[in-house]
């Protein structure tokens, strides 16, 4: 934990930070001072995000897309200081605890998004991971489409598309200038990307797919108007403007592409680093830390995995590993099985969640494929975030391409990971959490949320599946994998690693496909230190838990402190601990 912060944390509760204008010093007054700053500061990025408003359920803004100009980003900043300004003069003496912590968060998050300003991450809009081209491409899934008003709504942003995707093209040509670029080779593989979506007929991009099927209570001539409206934008405009970026990916950007695979070896690479582990583990662990740790979580889990191996009757974890991958009937079939095992998985983990907690969420999971232009890059699985109003299930989108070569062992892993009880039931929770402000219930710590779906993982073992001894096999092999993270991101970010480097670290402790390797690889190159959340956040949450444990003794009830750590909504691993010490604390009393 970061002592100093804990001290003011607990500081902040107790004494005035800036001492407020004569009258206007009474807790009632202080109090609805914070929750009024608190409303506007909501309001602001709503209007200002309108995606963000579409991805919570609030509809006012569903015909406006972002802005991605450069002053759009430095108006941003100036915002956050005059806020961190604001919320550091509101007196919190007195305040409920969940005030004081929702004012703490809100100042460490506005410090936060000031300090990472400098690294000008808006100048490198697009990888093959998580690139803008992509994100627009999945517009479809993630907007109402209802009413017809919905359909015009959606149209108003298709007509945006091109003014997005020349805003990118600037910015990356600013970052050109500043030497911020992505490796050359994944610039290529987000440039066929970008063609890929250009060059589909109109009924097939994946802009046109809302044409296809309409809403019963749309009138026929509604239809046919709002469908040939959605041709005409998509065929003239979103198409030319996709093209336009791959050919710019192609022969002005990619070209230019950094030869260096890791963040190192950018403007201010280690400070770069250093923030981006910050910012996606809220710990202060340094990254030679953190790669230490990884090579002994990998020897620790090595022993549970050689232990498995001779079960079946091998002798070593390499042959046991090199059956695995080159037995055939440890290899999907078809991407149809792929997505049934993801719903047999989801569907018998549904009868078993009253028996690990107290509250569930309202809000449903769906299983779905994933969309297609993004799979080839893609992991095997991902979760998209439902709306916060329950008008949008959350998904596990499955990823069935290649599947002869994708291999089934962690397939039910995964499964509980991505869905329930791991990302679906913390999202949903969180946002179904109506006492806690927008901000925090819609907020994401990445440690907090990958840890919890991590940890989710074992869960299933605990309530007695993974039958099979190779689906067990592939739960371990997951917690190789987290581990395996912890030293290959830091190998390539902070050691200089070639991306060859990664994937042989990767075959002489795993038994993953080829596909996922690759996937796995360059999501990291691309992404630095977001690999590192997962064990990290999960190794905090089996802490807490046997903390919790060892001091309740038969007081302790998982429920409860399943509950305790999903009810004040996402939070800093620091800030987890101590409201788990909290609850604890409270336990005892009882």
């Amino acid at each position: 934990m970061n002592w100093l912060l804990s001290v003011l944390i607990a500081a902040s509760c107790v004494a005035a930070i800036v001492a407020n204008a004569p009258g206007e010093n009474s807790l009632e007054s202080r109090r609805a001072r914070f929750k009024a700053v608190l409303s506007e500061d909501w309001e602001y990025q709503l209007r200002t995000h309108p995606e963000l408003a579409t991805f919570i359920g609030d509809n006012r803004y569903n015909d406006r897309l972002n802005e991605n100009t450069p002053e759009f980003y430095a108006r941003q900043v100036e915002y956050a200081r005059h806020e961190l300004e604001i919320f550091q003069a509101i007196d919190g003496t007195g305040f409920p605890e969940q005030e004081c912590l929702s004012r703490d968060l809100m100042i460490r998050d506005l410090k936060e998004q000031i300090e990472g300003a400098r690294f000008k991450d808006w100048e490198m809009p697009i990888d093959q991971m998580n690139g803008l081209h992509l994100a627009l491409a999945s517009m479809p899934s993630n907007v109402p489409l209802k009413t017809a008003q919905d359909y015009r709504n959606y149209i108003s942003r298709l007509h945006q598309i091109p003014r997005v995707l020349d805003q990118a093209i600037a910015n990356m040509r600013l970052g050109l200038a500043d030497h911020l670029v992505q490796p050359r080779y994944l610039l290529e593989k987000a440039a066929a990307q970008a063609q890929d979506i250009a060059g589909k007929s109109v009924e097939a991009s994946p802009f046109s797919q809302p044409a296809k099927k309409f809403p019963a209570g749309i009138s026929g001539a509604d239809q046919k108007t709002l469908r040939d409206a959605i041709f005409e934008v998509v065929s003239k405009e979103v198409s030319p403007a996709y093209a336009r970026l791959a050919e710019f990916l192609r022969t002005a950007y990619a070209p230019h592409g950094r030869t260096e695979y890791g963040v190192w070896s950018l403007t201010d690479g280690d400070a770069r680093y250093r923030f981006a582990i910050k910012q996606m583990t809220t710990t202060d662990l340094g990254p030679e830390e953190i790669h230490e740790m990884g090579i002994k979580q990998v020897a620790e889990i090595e022993a549970q995995m050689l232990n498995l191996a001779r079960q079946q009757g091998f002798d070593d974890l390499a042959s046991f590993n090199e059956h695995i991958r080159k037995d055939p009937q440890l290899y999907a079939t078809s991407g149809e099985q792929i997505f049934n095992l993801y719903q047999h998985y989801t569907d018998q983990m549904y009868a078993k969640l009253p028996q690990m907690f107290g509250r569930l969420p309202k809000n449903k999971l769906e299983v779905v494929p994933m969309e297609a232009f993004r799979a080839p890059n893609a992991v095997p699985a991902d979760y998209s975030i439902g709306a916060g109003d329950g008008s949008r299930p959350g998904r596990i989108n499955v990823n069935e391409y290649d599947p002869q070569h994708r291999l089934l062992l962690n397939v039910e892993a995964i499964a509980y990971h991505e869905g329930i009880p791991g990302h679906h039931l913390q999202f949903s929770i969180a946002q179904e959490q109506t006492g806690l402000p927008p901000f925090r219930r819609f907020s994401s710590y990445t440690a907090y949320s990958e840890g919890w779906a991590f940890y989710a993982e074992r869960l299933g073992k605990e309530v007695g599946f993974y039958q099979d001894p190779y689906s067990e096999y592939g739960r371990l092999e997951n917690e190789m994998w987290r581990s395996v993270r912890l030293v290959v991101d830091t190998g390539v970010h902070y050691k200089h690693w070639s991306r060859q480097q990664m994937v042989e670290y990767f075959r002489q402790h795993t038994a993953m496909d080829e596909p996922n390797i690759e996937t796995e690889v360059d999501r990291y190159i691309s992404w630095p230190g977001q690999a590192l959340a997962y064990k990290l956040g999960q190794m905090k949450i089996l802490e807490l838990r046997e903390k919790a444990r060892q001091e309740l003794g038969s007081k302790f009830d998982l429920r409860a402190f399943h509950d305790a750590v999903l009810d004040d909504g996402p939070l800093p691993l620091d800030v987890l601990e101590e409201n788990v010490d909290r609850w604890i604390n409270a336990q005892k009393k009882k």
